[in-house]
């Protein structure tokens, strides 16, 4: 016990007592002269105040630390977030909008070829007439004679050309020119609007993309129309090469297209399994 005795001790100090206190008079005790043993006074240093100016922007960038340095799956959870942007109604537009697309795109094919052919048609008619024998001159007739002589049967080259020539007329009434060109456009601007849409839907659904098949194929479709229909200046100037370039640059566009469908369907059947309407 001596140890602790003497702790307390050290830090006692000796008071003497007056009568001139303003806490009223001492205690008596029966040795007044002895000094009276009070606690020593302890200095308590209170914390300081935190500043808010000082801890928001700590705080502020240590949750931004935080936020970059979790997993991507975690950062951009999905799970409700976007709200319909994430159900099966939404995710069901891309394969529907892409649908229509293939079908215009035979349409569109369908146009330019018809227009090809008015311009073919005109070619095959001039190589026809290279082929016509020129008009022999008919015989002097008597007197009495008719003076006109019967018409001569006509050439299988002239019937064709002929039959050439009306399908010609044909063709121009049916401005598959303009009609081609619209339908490209339509093509080119929604066909790359709902590429990158279909992206940003997986991306709703489920918080990142899938390199694939599918994914690389729609990317080829999208670059295959944008350098199809970088041609057409050069079509317009009656470049023969870039107007055969086109055609196969399209031709493959519609292999890729019928390739992808098989896998489209595959992930219209994981909507239906991992979404729910709407």
């Amino acid at each position: 016990m001596a140890a602790p005795l003497t702790a307390v001790r050290a830090r006692l100090l000796p008071v003497t007592c007056t009568a001139s206190g303003t806490g009223g008079p001492p205690p008596t005790s029966k040795n007044s002269n002895r000094p009276h043993l009070l606690p020593a006074p302890t200095t308590v240093t209170a914390p300081p105040l935190l500043r808010l100016e000082a801890v928001a922007p700590a705080s502020v960038a240590a949750a931004v630390t935080a936020l970059l340095a979790l997993p991507p799956d975690e950062a951009l959870a999905v799970g409700g977030e976007f709200g319909i942007l994430e159900g099966r109604s939404f995710a069901l537009l891309h394969p529907l909008v892409m649908g229509g697309l293939f079908a215009y795109t035979l349409w569109a094919g369908y146009l330019g070829w018809q227009w090809r052919r008015v311009r073919t048609i005109q070619d095959e008619v001039n190589e026809l007439k290279k082929q016509l024998k020129p008009a022999a001159t008919p015989a002097a007739v008597g007197a009495g004679a008719d003076s006109s002589p019967p018409p001569a049967p006509k050439s299988p080259v002239e019937i064709k050309i002929e039959e050439l020539t009306e399908e010609r007329k044909a063709l121009i009434k049916g401005s598959f020119r303009d009609r081609h060109f619209n339908a490209g456009s339509i093509l080119l601007g929604l066909g790359v609007l709902e590429s990158v849409g279909g992206a940003l839907n997986t991306w709703f659904r489920t918080g990142k993309l899938f390199p694939g098949p599918h994914l690389f194929a729609g990317a080829a479709i999208t670059v295959l129309w944008a350098a199809a229909a970088a041609l057409v200046p050069a079509m317009q100037k009656g470049d023969e090469t870039a107007r055969s370039l086109h055609i196969a640059l399209n031709a493959v566009n519609v292999l890729l297209f019928v390739w992808q469908i098989p896998t489209g369907l595959e992930i219209v059947g994981k909507v239906f399994e991992f979404t729910t309407w709407p």
